[in-house]
């Protein structure tokens, strides 16, 4: 079995010169693409929660010149009311399964927040038996419409909707493992902000994107402090590793992490963009093959961390491989 977890990488994705550094995403509700520069898409089945904001940002990010959203309904009133926004990218929507080859087509980064958001007292693994099915399909589509793109697996659990699409990917003969990421962002992003309250500072989290698995560095944060005690950093490790249930039950029940997962989503998005376009030295974490070292089309390197593959990931990687084998 591969070995995948969250690690800092750093990305360096040079490719030939793009016009005006310009790039088109794909998100699973949401794409972006571009004729003549690189293209981007997202989809979900969430344009009601935190798929709208993720939008919205790709939307006013210069890197981005043109946005593909997609989803089985309703998809083109949102990308009209994006389209609105005086920024660059140029939006087009597209719905039902008839027009998901052409959003997909040429895109270049390929986001995938599809599925089910968690409802109270429902675990990732609670989402696999839904989400699973859906990431299967879409990454199917992916291989044959855009087998080159990046693709930016945010649908739960991340832990094993990962290895479901490598794979896919294996299957149809698409699979670069510098070019497949699990976007555990959010876990960064809350760490940093409880470690500090504040931007400028920096927490490594690696492992997985569930519970125990999740495993912020606070004692490889910069800046560094020294006056954490040990009880400190276990609670503030425990915080990190159940921040999602702590929104929901802060929305009593209505509702889960909505515009910090949009904000989190752009941020991962953005420093593939970055990578994209030869800004050197692009660093952040994600979940991947343990054992890749990424060239110039992908991630340089994974920053080595030691044999820390927690028995509840592993397992979490297994159930995936299991269901993407599945005829």
């Amino acid at each position: 079995m591969e070995h995948y977890m969250s690690a800092e990488f750093r990305i360096s994705l040079f490719s030939a010169p793009l016009l005006n550094g310009a790039f088109s995403f794909y998100l699973f509700f949401w794409a972006y693409h571009t004729t003549r520069t690189r293209r981007l898409h997202s989809q979900s089945a969430r344009w009601r929660s935190w798929v709208q904001p993720l939008a919205l940002l790709m939307k006013l990010d210069p890197l981005v010149s043109s946005l593909s959203l997609y989803d089985i309904a309703n998809t083109p009133g949102v990308a009209a009311d994006v389209s609105h926004i005086n920024s660059p990218a140029q939006v087009e929507g597209y719905a039902g399964e008839e027009q998901l080859g052409k959003a997909l087509e040429g895109s270049d980064v390929v986001i995938i927040p599809a599925g089910v958001p968690r409802k109270p007292g429902m675990t990732r693994d609670d989402l696999f038996n839904i989400n699973a099915g859906i990431v299967k399909s879409l990454c199917t589509a992916i291989a044959n419409y855009c087998p080159h793109a990046l693709v930016n697996m945010i649908s739960n659990p991340v832990n094993s909707t990962v290895p479901i699409a490598a794979e896919v990917f294996k299957k149809a003969g698409t699979y670069d493992e510098k070019k497949l990421f699990g976007v555990t962002t959010l876990d960064v992003v809350r760490a940093k902000t409880f470690y500090a309250a504040k931007a400028n500072v920096n927490v490594p989290v690696i492992g997985g994107h569930a519970g125990v698995t999740i495993l912020p560095l606070f004692s490889q944060a910069t800046p560094k402090s020294n006056n954490l005690s040990d009880e400190e950093i276990k609670a503030l490790t425990k915080r990190t590793q159940d921040g999602g249930t702590e929104v929901v039950e802060a929305k009593a029940g209505k509702g889960s992490a909505t515009l910090s997962m949009a904000y989190a989503g752009a941020v991962f998005a953005d420093a593939c963009l970055m990578g994209l376009n030869g800004v050197p030295d692009i660093v952040e974490c994600t979940f991947v093959q343990s054992s890749v070292r990424l060239g110039k089309n992908g991630a340089d390197e994974v920053l080595g961390l030691g044999p820390l593959l927690k028995p509840e990931l592993k397992a979490s990687i297994e159930k995936g491989i299991q269901f993407a084998n599945r005829s």
